[in-house]
């Protein structure tokens, strides 16, 4: 028996026209972006339909687009299903960073206007937290993982340093101020690194240098009404299931300071029996991560750049 998850792609899978052939098929893809230009009092559909690259590459902007189109495309997605008589529930919802919001948003815990206004208020602050402290992002590729505490400590030695992501084996993204993560390419190569680069971004994404962030986002979400998950969810910095609306409110606020595990959340949900995952929203990222976590598994990619209107749609058999 199928046992799928819908996982969420994060800030860096935004494309200029992502959402616009499907919002043009598909009348719910369309209202879900209709509902995100509502919740801004602007047209974020607009700027994710026709850009300009630079200004939708924006923190700011580029989190609320990502989040209508992704959730636009799971919509057009059970739109589909549900005229072929497919009713296939997901065992798990997981966003990677940014994709959280997209999976709360899935599973009944945000509403969409309120996850959209959430993560616009998240760029803000981003981009706001740790000014004047340089924070600099880099990729390390083919480094094995049992070297990596290595690189954390002799980084860490040039300033705040840490492990923002961990993508796949042999693919980490790292954090923090400016020096470290210089040293850290370096010393990286050093340690059998194949390749090591330093991103073209300008925060320090899950890494203490967010505490600021993560502050800020405590009180934007204070007030907001958070539902009990209906689909599970699991926690970016270790995979831990996440039950509570309480327990994803707090999610939110920690994962800003704290690395993302996509490993961990990928290895706890294939051990509980899911075998095939769907990934909702534009690009291929996460479904490149994935096959090369657990080979064995199915991952397929809602965005079909052959497609009419973009969109492929797997259709599950069984799924429960």
């Amino acid at each position: 028996m199928t046992r799928i998850a819908f996982v969420f792609p994060g800030q860096g899978s935004q494309a200029v026209g992502m959402g616009r052939e499907l919002a043009a098929t598909s009348p719910a893809a369309a209202a879900i972006f209709a509902a995100a230009d509502d919740a801004l009092g602007e047209r974020i559909s607009r700027l994710a339909w026709e850009g300009p690259a630079e200004e939708l590459d924006r923190t700011v902007n580029a989190q609320p687009a990502l989040l209508a189109a992704s959730i636009a495309c799971l919509v057009a997605v059970r739109e589909r299903w549900a005229s072929a008589g497919i009713a296939a529930a997901p065992a798990f919802a997981a966003g990677h960073s940014m994709g959280q919001y997209s999976a709360m948003v899935a599973a009944n815990v945000l509403d969409l206007g309120d996850a959209v206004r959430l993560v616009r208020q998240r760029g803000v602050l981003m981009q706001r937290s740790g000014a004047g402290r340089e924070g600099r992002m880099a990729a390390i590729i083919g480094l094995d993982d049992a070297r990596l505490p290595e690189l954390v400590a002799a980084a860490g030695m040039h300033g705040v340093f840490g492990v923002a992501n961990r993508n796949s084996p042999g693919q980490v993204v790292v954090s923090g101020e400016r020096a470290a993560v210089e040293a850290a390419v370096g010393i990286a190569r050093e340690l059998g690194a194949r390749r090591a680069i330093e991103l073209p971004v300008s925060v320090a994404a899950h890494s203490p240098l967010m505490a600021e962030a993560a502050e800020g986002m405590r009180a934007a979400i204070a007030d907001i009404a958070f539902g009990e998950p209906m689909t599970p969810l699991l926690a970016n910095a270790d995979g831990h299931p996440l039950t509570t609306a309480e327990a994803c409110r707090a999610e939110l606020v920690e994962h800003l300071t704290s690395g993302v595990d996509w490993v961990a959340a990928v290895e706890r949900m294939t051990a509980v029996g899911v075998d095939t995952f769907v990934e909702i929203g534009p690009g291929r990222v996460l479904t490149g991560l994935i096959k090369r976590i657990v080979p064995d598994a199915a991952a397929i990619p809602t965005d079909d750049p052959t497609s009419t209107d973009r969109l492929a749609v797997p259709f599950i058999a069984t799924a429960v």
